[in-house]
């Protein structure tokens, strides 16, 4: 999408839809001027439809009707906000998803948003891109129909009008641009996490991280089985036994220009990345193991917001982390009752393959903690238990360091990712204990993803450590607001949140993105994460 500012009357301003967003209670007195336009020039029936239809601003709803002429618009798009006294900008993002889902199937190729008066007329105009954006994306690659149309297709011009009284500033630019530049970065994870297991083996998926890299200036690191080998990662290596796929070690990093701020300690940044898993020896069923190719949403997530940050420049060096294989059944696969070293030196017994994000998770943030970050975060979509837990939008968020925790849930409230704080607690512990090595890699079914948490947590010593298990809103299972069904991108927009505010909190201040064209819980025993 190419985007403008405009001032002056939204009714008057040429686009082939008109989007108008509106607070519960704006039909009447106190109307915003883009209504009240509108509904002039339509000669009172705008607001007349909208009572008919029993449209009465509320989240969700929606009315399309046409102006038959009598606007630039040939059809104006009233959106729900509901409660200005409760509105996040996460409203507003929803909404215009809607709206950019309401464009495409109208076949519109310009688009006129009356953007509403909020508090925050920044974090508004940032909301409305970045909903636009998101709510845009299509993945429909493999269809026929879509290729033969893809060529002919321009992008969508948006013209995004001033509320009266408000001027176009730097901050406004600065929101459009960063929206732009992290929209396109979760659309660019979600292509990842959509894709076939076919198509995105570790070895694509390391491409994939070196061509981004190259794009935006970050160095990148990539090694093989022997690269794994020499480090001595006893977890990973278990895990990709079984594949004929030669799985993949990628470090990304992103360092400040200021020789001082290049010394200070990193953050880091760890994705999980089994590309498909089928649960190994431990076989998933068959309706468990179809998703299975978005069990490397947390690595795309990863390297999506390593873009934007590499456009932030924050005053610290910022690292991601990736192991990337697969988990398959084999002759030469890992079993239950093997017993595994860790490149920390631990052993882990076996009880089910099917655990298997966990021990290539455990090795990466042994690594990642021997380049001593200030702090570290993992995203995985590690546990069907989580999704029992929260369901299918809610991350379930793990640490003991309750500075960190706080800082990435606030920068997720920020971002309009809902995120729900789990115990990472000591009497669980038991459920991993083994009689024969110094930990299992699973435990009992109950409590499972704090098991999980637990695990990871033996490979970070004192490093603040944030866990974020995304198994239930990395894929969602329908359209909702700018989510399509499918790869969501979950985390892009918590982690760079997450780098500002780090930033921000250092007393520094970071450059902003430049403007570029640019699955269900199952109550089987068995898990089906890793």
């Amino acid at each position: 999408m190419n985007f403008s500012f405009v001032s002056g009357d939204a009714s008057l301003t040429n686009g082939e839809l008109l989007v108008i967003p509106l607070f519960e209670g704006e039909l009447g007195e106190g109307a915003p001027a883009g209504l009240v336009a509108a509904d002039s020039a339509l000669e009172g029936r705008l607001r007349g439809a909208a009572t008919q239809e029993g449209f009465k601003a509320k989240a969700d709803q929606s009315l399309v009707m046409h102006t038959l002429g009598r606007t630039p618009a040939g059809r104006v798009l009233l959106l729900g906000l509901g409660s200005r006294a409760r509105f996040h900008p996460e409203v507003l993002r929803l909404a215009a998803g809607r709206a950019a889902k309401t464009a495409q199937r109208l076949k519109v190729a310009s688009l006129v948003v009356a953007l509403p008066v909020t508090d925050a007329q920044a974090d508004a105009v940032r909301a409305v891109v970045e909903g636009l954006e998101l709510g845009a994306y299509k993945f429909d690659k493999y269809k026929s129909s879509a290729r033969e149309e893809k060529g002919a297709k321009k992008p969508v011009k948006v013209s995004l009008v001033l509320p009266e009284g408000v001027e176009k500033s730097r901050d406004l630019e600065d929101a459009l641009a960063l929206g732009k530049r992290v929209a396109e970065a979760a659309n660019w994870a979600r292509d990842l996490v959509n894709e076939p297991p076919n198509a995105v083996t570790p070895t694509v998926l390391a491409e994939a991280a070196r061509k981004s890299a190259k794009e935006h200036g970050l160095k990148i690191t990539i090694g093989g089985q022997r690269e794994i080998e020499k480090l001595r990662m006893g977890m990973f290596l278990g895990v990709t036994a079984g594949s004929t796929e030669e799985p993949r070690l990628i470090h990304v990093e992103y360092t400040p220009k200021n020789a001082r701020d290049a010394k200070r300690p990193p953050l880091a940044l760890v994705g999980k990345a089994i590309t498909f898993d089928s649960g190994g020896l431990s076989l998933k069923p068959t309706e468990g193991m179809v998703d299975m190719k978005t069990d490397m949403a947390g690595s795309a997530a990863v390297l999506g917001a390593m873009q934007v940050i590499a456009q932030l420049k924050p005053p610290f060096p910022v690292h991601a982390f990736i192991g990337a294989c697969e988990n398959m059944p084999a002759g030469n696969a890992y079993k239950p009752g093997d017993i595994l070293t860790s490149r920390l030196g631990k052993t882990v017994e076996i009880t089910n393959t099917d655990a298997e994000g966990r021990l290539v998770l455990g090795d990466m943030l042994t690594w990642a903690c021997e380049h001593k970050p200030s702090a570290v975060i993992d995203l995985a979509t590690l546990t069907g238990a989580c999704i029992v837990a929260l369901g299918n939008y809610i991350v379930g968020a793990f640490g003991d360091d309750d500075d960190t925790v706080n800082q990435v849930l606030q920068s997720a409230r920020t971002a309009g990712e809902e995120m729900w704080r789990l115990p990472v607690s000591e009497l669980q512990k038991d459920a991993l204990r083994s009689e024969v090595a110094d930990m299992k890699n699973s435990g009992e079914r109950w409590g499972g993803s704090i098991n999980a948490a637990l695990f990871l947590k033996e490979f970070v010593g004192d490093t603040p450590w944030v866990h974020l298990d995304i198994a239930g809103p990395s894929n969602s299972p329908k359209e909702r607001g700018y989510l399509s069904k499918g790869g969501t991108g979950v985390g892009v927009r918590t982690l760079v949140e997450w780098v500002r505010l780090r930033a921000q909190t250092q007393g520094e201040e970071v450059a902003e993105a430049p403007a570029k064209p640019a699955r269900q819980a199952r109550g089987a025993k068995k898990s089906t994460r890793g």
